[in-house]
């Protein structure tokens, strides 16, 4: 085997701002070629490791290094950062901090104007990269204007534009709709196979990355390597739900159903397990599966009545769009990137204003209501954090607005340290905000919108980056709220999310809606999952592989029966 092109040896690293290490005895081999990705709950490391095999620590993340990592067989402990950026490239999972252009094509072509490439020979190489991606049509765009998958777009363009050995991927799935983060997923493919570079994906959407085969899993936990294996043998063995992983939902299915797996079934993927062995026991687990009464009709909450906009007068964004939610609902918005979905959000919130229809709340008109008087009833938590934070605390930015609010600070205490508790954030309530990674400050702005109690609880991606200890505790929390009578709508990419969760998924693709039905059903309509870049679920594979006579109805049965073990667990642990 050739020589490792990255490797640990006995390395440990130690903020200076932190008690314990946060990375301790690393020792861990690379080669060219190889596809990894690396998995573990937030704050096990794994964002850390990244940042030391791209030079960010110790150059902007200060700290002690003990042990050494090499780069192409030299030791880069304290190698200057720009020689590591023309070995790897780095695509970040905050894609705002890693703009520098002007336009998206500037930003494309920010490493070749720093290697001072001639403008003639620039310009096709960012042309063809930008097309590789699907950006071309917004060269001329600001980087901040286009949407969210855009934005990791370019910032993918910006690292395949220079010619690195090793590609580093930090989330790169956290803003893109499911038929564009499989695309992507296709995309390091691709480029792992053609060019046979070193590719590293630090992710937490793991049956979206097995979209296509990897070679090795990488499991973190609290600063060490608790697994290094083959997807096969990392998914067979079960580990990943000791270590808060969320595992396929195909896989949850076989387990319910009593099947035993190993790493022969290949479990790393649905159309490769053994048919024949399954066939019976999810069969007959399918068939004991009890249907749940169906709840009675709520009163309507929000009301979209032939509403469209558009923000320069020309160009609609949102086209007579009608649906109402109701009281109690949890729904999901769905749709490709660009698709209306956010915009639809700012009209509930007052942002914006529609051009025509009208939206109401508890049947009275919200189009002359002031954003203020809105926020008394409707909660939105954006999908940028940075664009909520105003503060330097963690507890203050949750307390900030109680205190607008003039409530007492015994109250506003208790308040915010029982919420900080449910997102995870407690052990950090005394932080500043510029400590946290992404996912943590994404759970300080859901924090400080779920300690008002809002009626309306609006959540643009409020799982983005979010391990699956983390998703559940902010899932179950929200679950919690809506049984006390709160009204949830997401805007979310996540599959999981709004067949486990949701009611209701309201389809939007080119601004027009359309579909507003069961998620089950949604994920099984071949068309809309087309038009709207949506994702088929492994679950309905797997049924239609095992024969059930109604996959559709599988999926759905699996969805009840997997909240009514939630729900037994929840009991369970709050005895």
């Amino acid at each position: 085997m050739n020589h490792p092109v990255i490797e640990f040896n006995n390395f440990s690293f130690h903020y200076r701002s932190q008690a314990k290490p946060t990375l301790t005895d690393i020792n861990l081999k690379v080669y060219a070629g190889e596809k990894i990705l690396i998995l573990g709950p937030s704050g096990s490391g794994k964002s850390t490791l990244g940042h030391c095999i791209n030079g960010l620590v110790p150059h902007y993340y200060k700290g002690q290094i003990s042990g050494t990592v090499a780069i192409s067989g030299t030791v880069a402990n304290d190698a200057v950062i720009y020689d590591r950026s023309k070995k790897i490239g780095t695509v970040l999972q905050d894609s705002d901090g890693q703009f520098v252009g002007q336009t998206v094509g500037e930003d494309i072509a920010f490493a070749l104007e720093n290697d001072c490439v001639p403008h003639a020979e620039m310009i096709p190489r960012v042309e063809a990269v930008a097309k590789l991606v699907d950006i071309d049509g917004h060269l001329k765009s600001k980087p901040q204007q286009v949407s969210g998958g855009q934005k990791q777009r370019v910032a993918l363009a910006g690292v395949l534009v220079d010619n690195v050995d090793i590609l580093l991927f930090d989330e790169p799935l956290a803003n893109l709709d499911p038929a564009t983060g499989q695309y992507a997923i296709e995309l390091i493919d691709q480029l792992a196979r053609e060019t046979h570079k070193t590719i590293l994906i630090i992710e937490h959407r793991l049956e979206d990355v097995l979209w296509r085969e990897i070679d090795r899993i990488i499991l973190m936990d609290r600063g060490r390597i608790i697994a290094d294996d083959t997807p096969d043998n990392v998914l067979a063995s079960g580990i990943l739900r000791e270590y808060g992983i969320r595992e396929p939902l195909y896989l949850t299915a076989l387990r319910y159903a009593g099947f035993e797996l190993t790493p022969q079934d290949r479990p790393a993927s649905v159309s490769k397990l053994p048919i024949e062995s399954i066939r019976a026991p999810i069969q007959n687990w399918y068939r004991s599966i009890s249907v749940p009464e169906s709840e009675a009709r709520r009163d309507e909450l929000l009301t979209f009545d032939d509403v469209t906009f558009s923000y320069d007068d020309r160009r609609v964004v949102l086209n007579h769009i009608d649906f109402t939610i109701r009281k109690g609902e949890m729904s999901a918005i769905v749709g490709k990137n660009g698709a209306g979905k956010s915009t639809l959000c700012k009209l509930i919130c007052g942002f914006e204003t529609p051009s025509s229809g009208e939206i109401r709340l508890r049947g009275d008109s919200l189009n002359n209501v002031s954003i203020r008087r809105r926020a008394d009833s409707i909660g939105y938590v954006m999908q940028n954090p940075n664009q909520m934070i105003s503060k330097v605390m963690i507890r203050e930015e949750v307390g900030l607005g109680l205190k607008l609010r003039g409530v007492e600070e015994s109250e506003i205490n208790r308040r915010v340290e029982e919420v900080l508790k449910i997102c995870g954030l407690y052990p950090f309530r005394n932080w500043p905000i510029s400590a946290l990674s992404y996912g943590q400050k994404k759970r300080v702005t859901i924090a400080a919108i779920l300690v008002l109690e809002p009626d309306l609880l609006l959540l643009d991606e409020p799982t983005a980056g979010q391990d699956f200890r983390h998703y559940t505790e902010i899932m179950e929390f929200l679950v919690d709220l809506r049984r006390r009578g709160l009204t949830i709508l997401m805007v979310t990419h996540d599959m999981h999310l709004m067949l486990e969760y949701t009611e209701r998924a309201i389809v939007i693709a080119d601004g027009e809606l359309i579909r507003d039905d069961i998620p089950s059903r949604v994920l099984s309509d071949r068309s809309v999952i087309e038009r709207a870049n949506l994702k088929e679920t492994g679950l309905l594979e797997l049924a239609q592989r095992t024969g059930i006579p109604e996959p559709i109805r599988f999926v759905q049965r699996f969805i009840d029966f997997d909240r009514q073990e939630r729900e037994k667990w929840r009991q369970k642990t709050t005895c």
